[in-house]
């Protein structure tokens, strides 16, 4: 039988905006509970905006949860944050970059969102995912690295910076790149593709997944997958139809 909240929310169709108090602070978020139902828990699936961006925009531009109407689809909003490549002063919204930075603000701010969202929404943890663009894939790599038993597949775009940490384990890859991206600069992302693949026990030669995209094998379960464009920095408009069916091919075993 379906709590009350998520029923209401189920029948309205619409956002809930979430807030959670971690370290004194108040971080916000906009939830969206599934608008349809199965006999299974649902999927969990957290978004995160690039530098300077908002919890609105990435609802808009990844629209994870009109791909994907049976999952529960957190977009969280970052805090103003020092950009490694753009606002060194801050100014802007944005995540932490690195075990530590900014007194881990943004990992416990997921620890407090991902614990709300398994008792709110009794999601299935054995199918949890995360996504994120620019300095939000950035964040996707640093949550891979640092949660290893969380995630059962992730899809960084536009992101480098993939260090694995001393338990993290292998899971499955989606990487987003543009070949013309001036910010994060496209040989910087293969660099940690390089990382993730090795990490993950893959093959040399990648196969055809969809168009544009080449999957590589792996030896300990967890495969990359690369869908590079010809575009620059931007989002592309075909990213969150990849990964949803990316993310739907995976489930955890424990």
């Amino acid at each position: 039988m379906l709590p009350l909240l998520l029923a209401a929310v189920l029948a309205a169709g619409d956002p809930q905006k979430m807030e959670w108090t971690v370290d004194g602070v108040a971080r916000e978020g906009l939830v969206w509970a599934p608008t349809k139902t199965g006999s299974e828990a649902p999927p969990l699936v957290f978004g995160f905006h690039g530098h300077g961006g908002s919890m609105q925009n990435a609802a808009r531009s990844f629209g994870l949860h009109e791909l994907w109407p049976e999952a529960v689809v957190v977009y969280l909003q970052g805090l103003p944050t020092p950009g490694q490549l753009t606002d060194p002063d801050g100014k802007k919204a944005g995540w932490q970059k690195a075990p530590g930075d900014q007194g881990d603000r943004d990992l416990r701010l997921f620890d407090a969102v991902l614990a709300a969202m398994k008792e709110t929404y009794q999601v299935d943890p054995r199918r949890i995912y995360c996504t994120g663009h620019s300095n939000g894939g950035g964040f996707t790599y640093l949550l891979w690295a640092t949660r290893p038993q969380v995630f059962a597949a992730i899809a960084p775009s536009a992101a480098a910076g993939a260090r694995p940490q001393k338990d993290t384990q292998p899971c499955p890859t989606l990487h987003l790149a543009g070949e013309k991206d001036p910010l994060v600069r496209f040989d910087l992302q293969m660099r940690a593709v390089e990382v993730i693949r090795a990490f993950n026990g893959c093959d040399e030669q990648g196969k055809e997944w969809e168009k544009g995209c080449l999957l590589y094998p792996s030896s300990k379960g967890a495969p990359v997958i690369t869908y590079i464009h010809p575009g620059t920095h931007q989002y592309p408009a075909e990213g969150p139809a990849l990964i949803v069916k990316f993310f739907k091919e995976f489930a955890r075993k424990s």
